[in-house]
């Protein structure tokens, strides 16, 4: 007799009301990991329930509705995991209900913008006592901050999905570009100033098309199309230097077979090796090594496929989602994990 499959309550923004202009985000890898997996999933996106169930448009009392309908929802669906997203609308409170509804459930938070940035700190600090398990893309002793005896917090890598990292540029030789970076400028965005000093020295050189901003942003099909016709891109964060952590956007370049180049600083060369990225150390090195790779296409071409088979083998959504679940139930690891060394409780 097989193991009972697990059934797991999705709790995160689906942006349903974007209507079909999606972002890739690891909510929905970790969703299409449950179905890899052969486990039941149930699909919950607080924000637009909150904006759906709000009376008069009043977000706030459509926010107390939603919390009502979750545990609702989960007495319907009566899970064994629950997983949180980025559910500012959803109350401890609610959780509390739900674990009185569902005795055993197990309750998580995953969180994947980086642990520097207070606001996601916040998040952190205020489902530390009511989950079983934290879960974050960042990695170091920095975790330890939320560990209380109780639970588990662990680091976890942005999930992949090959349906939705679905192409292989690795195997292409014509592109619409051969570089581009895609990110959302800030004050004292230090990505700016690194791509201040790199464009310069590679200008009229290669193409390249930087987006970003209210008149250059991309979502949904038009950030897809971008993807699958770029032969290189930057992976840069607004702060480098913090253990493993990347946005989710190393998610998509590497799991689009797109050569990456990414800071050295950020320890990640513990999964993947300078055959399958590309690391850089400041913007003279960056602009020496994209202009190498850009006329060097057989060099470019084995490293990006190497990187996106790499980054699909060891985090598929299907394998994190399983790190996860054995991490907050407690159960022995079925297989060796490469960053389980980042687990603390």
């Amino acid at each position: 007799m097989g193991v009972k499959p697990h059934r797991i309550l999705l709790v995160d923004n689906l942006m349903i009301r974007r209507y079909g202009n999606l972002r890739m985000g690891p909510g929905r890898k970790l969703n299409c990991g449950a179905v890899r997996n052969g486990w039941r999933i149930c699909e919950f996106s607080d924000r637009d329930m909150a904006r759906l169930l709000a009376p008069l448009g009043i977000r706030r009392w459509g926010g107390s509705i939603a919390n009502r309908k979750l545990v609702k929802c989960a007495e319907n669906f009566k899970p064994d995991i629950v997983l949180l997203g980025h559910c500012d609308y959803i109350k401890n409170r609610t959780l509390d209900e739900i674990r009185s509804a569902l005795p055993g459930v197990k309750i998580a938070h995953f969180n994947v913008d980086p642990l520097w940035q207070e606001s996601t700190r916040r998040q952190m600090d205020e489902r530390r006592d009511s989950c079983d398990a934290l879960f974050a893309t960042t990695a170091g002793d920095v975790l330890k901050t939320w560990v209380n005896g109780r639970n588990a917090v662990a680091y976890m890598p942005n999930p992949s999905d090959l349906s939705m990292e679905c192409e292989d540029n690795g195997g292409k030789r014509d592109f619409a570009r051969d570089l581009f970076f895609a990110g959302n400028p800030r004050e004292g965005d230090p990505r700016w100033d690194l791509l201040a000093e790199v464009l310069p020295k590679i200008e009229g050189r290669l193409r390249c098309e930087i987006f970003g901003g209210r008149d250059r942003g991309i979502w949904g099909a038009r950030y897809e199309e971008v993807l699958a016709s770029s032969k290189m891109s930057l992976n840069l964060n607004r702060r480098e230097g913090d253990k493993w952590y990347s946005s989710d956007r190393i998610a998509h370049l590497m799991g689009y077979g797109i050569l990456t180049f990414q800071s050295s600083k950020n320890q990640m060369e513990r999964f993947f090796t300078e055959k399958e990225t590309v690391y850089f150390d400041e913007a003279g090195d960056l602009a020496e090594k994209i202009l190498y790779y850009n006329t060097r296409d057989g060099e470019r071409a084995a490293i990006a496929a190497a990187g996106r088979e790499k980054y699909h083998r060891i985090f598929s959504g299907a394998r994190v989602l399983r790190f996860m679940v054995e991490t907050m139930t407690g159960e022995k690891y079925s297989e060796d994990y490469e960053w389980a060394e980042e687990v603390y409780r």
